[in-house]
């Protein structure tokens, strides 16, 4: 195999329009991070953030590659075009590939902030379990959202020394909310894996209980990012009450409950066929835009931009993906 097909092949299966997921989650931290730095006077290093940002925007498609290498067994019924199931990537050299290249991020890791590899080892501890994991109902959906979690505390570790207490009401709420949110992205896309789940012995919840029950739950659980957040403000836990009102932070929120809305009445009209995958990119936008809304906190404006431009670049690199059985 060619240099060039092997790393064709590679981006391929990296999926790249997932990367604005763990990009955003990771974004939450370096925001907020950047947000207490204003309020000591001090000037945030935008280079470090770069740095960071780089990272976790591709930190998704490095772990995917070993989540594809664990999950060939149903991949071979849910997705048989992926290229590491048809042959097109071989496996055990994108295995050795991505964890070079985690090695790598360990390293400059350790440069930015020897803090920071503590939420590095959980993601890709947590990824790996995550193959395992999703064969026990709603476990799954918990053990992604805490991958995904350990994005935003990576950004926020990684951007400089921790303050002081570094666990607060707020930020373990905001923790919570993004593990949540992935929570609810993960269980639309077990709807187009149902099949090959089912084959594979995967007990998700959606293989357990049934199509019809699932669908139902699809839309009773749409519900639960907007009430958490609204009862963490009632409780004090997020003293955010001056900040629901600002326009930046209230356009956010409600495109991201009517893209929530959205993608729960799609998978409740097509809970089975072709349809369960061209609707990701909806769940996907929905995701990203809850994890944009916790941004529009400490920066409205950086907010809109970002919430824009994900919504383009998710639907334009999502196009790339015409086979859904890839």
């Amino acid at each position: 195999m060619s240099l060039w097909r092997f790393t064709r092949a590679y981006v391929k299966s990296m999926r790249l329009y997932y990367a604005f997921v763990t990009g955003m989650a990771g974004w939450i931290g370096v925001s907020f991070y950047h947000w207490l730095q204003v309020q000591r006077g001090e000037t945030p290093d935008l280079h470090r953030s770069v740095a960071i940002l780089v990272i976790l925007f591709l930190s998704w498609g490095i772990n995917q590659i070993i989540n594809d290498y664990l999950g060939q067994a149903e991949d071979r019924v849910n997705a048989p075009h992926r290229p590491m199931v048809s042959g097109e990537l071989h496996a055990n050299a994108a295995l050795g590939v991505s964890i070079s290249l985690l090695a790598g991020t360990a390293l400059v890791t350790w440069f930015l902030s020897p803090w920071a590899l503590v939420p590095l080892a959980a993601g890709v501890a947590l990824n790996v379990l995550y193959e395992y994991a999703k064969a026990w109902s709603l476990l799954g959906n918990v053990v992604f959202g805490a991958t995904i979690a350990s994005c935003t505390a990576y950004g926020f570790l990684a951007q400089g020394p921790p303050p002081d207490p570094l666990l607060t009401s707020n930020r373990l709420c905001a923790l919570f909310l993004v593990t949540l949110i992935n929570g609810l992205m993960t269980y639309y896309t077990y709807f187009k894996d149902y099949r090959g789940d089912k084959l594979a012995g995967k007990q998700t919840f959606i293989v357990k209980h049934g199509l019809r029950a699932a669908r139902w739950a699809g839309v009773f659980g749409v519900f639960l990012p907007t009430l958490a957040f609204v009862l963490f403000v009632k409780l004090g836990w997020l003293p955010l009450q001056d900040i629901l009102f600002q326009r930046d932070f209230a356009f956010c929120g409600i495109m991201t409950i009517f893209l929530q809305l959205w993608t729960a009445a799609l998978y409740f009209r097509h809970p089975a066929g072709e349809k369960t995958y061209f609707s990701l990119a909806t769940n996907f936008r929905a995701c990203v835009a809850g994890q944009v809304t916790l941004i529009a906190i400490f920066n409205g404006t950086l907010a809109l931009y970002l919430l824009c431009t994900s919504y383009v670049f998710i639907g334009f690199l999502f196009d790339l993906y015409k086979d859904s059985k890839a």
